[in-house]
């Protein structure tokens, strides 16, 4: 019996040391992309190497990984979000994290190249997942009378994904400052005439 008491614990003690492991990798994708030395991000998540590899055998296990924890990250934030703040600053709020997240998905397509059903299956899960956030803020923001209404989630993605490309290779290009120019063109307030 007291084997089964200690079972919940542990398993919530594997489940947080997966998440912390899981940001070292994509606090280190973000510096180095997603070919960062495993010895790096072991170190910066307090663990040895054997642990990443017994948890993630392949590079690519652990980026999908990685990919699905943000991806769920984001999700659960949009809530967390709409909660604490106005329809319009929960959606800049989010839309930030949302760059945040696109930064670390710099080189996955080169990862997953030798599996690209996998690469598919992840596009897949991540539409599923933040597009509905996505509609839902949009929604609100447009019901509260913040943003016009006509405002389509997978466009509005697909163009701050756009605005994202390319933003780690050229200093002199801010995506955060250009996709806030977006997010702002949005409003009815800062954008006269647009309804």
């Amino acid at each position: 019996m007291p084997e089964q008491v200690g079972a919940p614990r542990k398993r919530a003690d594997a489940r947080r040391n997966e998440r912390t492991l899981l940001d070292a990798a994509a606090a280190a994708f973000v510096e180095s992309g997603v070919e960062a030395p495993v010895r790096a991000i072991a170190a910066r998540a307090g663990v040895g190497v054997g642990t990443i590899y017994r948890h993630f055998p392949t590079r690519a296990d652990l980026v999908i990984a990685v990919f699905r924890h943000q991806v769920e990250g984001c999700a659960d934030a949009g809530s967390a979000l709409r909660e604490q703040h106005s329809p319009y600053t929960a959606l800049e709020l989010w839309i930030d994290m949302f760059v945040d997240f696109l930064a670390t998905k710099h080189g996955l397509a080169a990862a997953l190249r030798t599996d690209n059903a996998q690469f598919e299956a992840l596009h897949t899960y991540f539409l599923d997942r933040l597009l509905p956030v996505a509609a839902q803020l949009l929604a609100a923001a447009a019901a509260a009378g913040e943003i016009r209404a006509d405002v389509d989630a997978y466009e509005f993605l697909r163009a701050v994904g756009n605005l994202c490309v390319g933003a780690e290779v050229d200093e002199r290009y801010d995506a955060r400052r250009v996709v806030g120019l977006l997010v702002a063109g949005l409003t009815t307030s800062r954008a006269p005439g647009v309804r």
